[in-house]
């Protein structure tokens, strides 16, 4: 995997609060502070973490597939993120950053990273529940 700082840990924890109370301009908000702080680089860095926490600990040896039905008719936020989560289960930080500069290009990397947000805390409430 890649290694991260710990202020990135410290952002996704600030974005998965924001997230958890459905603050979703708060989570935009610290976001955009991250990447005024530490570029893109540092969106990059708490979109990694957000995966780490969604994913959990990931076994070790051989490539993963995850199973998202119907995802080539998802939005194209929803997809962005099946695939870096993907990539992160792979441990496939090209393919991450593929995701990063094309999401920018397109002009829809806040809107990922606001499904990441979502699809961790989604996936946190599931795994309480």
């Amino acid at each position: 995997m890649t290694e991260v700082p710990q202020h990135a840990f410290d952002d996704a924890t600030l974005v998965l609060q924001s997230a958890l109370s459905g603050d979703s301009d708060a989570v935009v908000g610290t976001f955009d502070a991250v990447v005024d702080r530490s570029g893109v680089v540092g969106a990059w860095d708490v979109a990694w973490c957000l995966a780490a926490t969604m994913v959990g600990q990931v076994p070790p040896g051989g490539a993963w597939t995850l199973d998202f039905p119907g995802i080539d008719d998802a939005r194209y936020d929803k997809r962005w993120v099946a695939r870096f989560v993907s990539a992160y289960m792979n441990g496939d930080v090209p393919t991450g950053e593929a995701l990063f500069g094309a999401a920018i290009a397109d002009g829809q990397l806040p809107d990922c990273l606001l499904a990441l947000a979502g699809s961790t805390v989604a996936t946190l409430r599931h795994r309480a529940a």
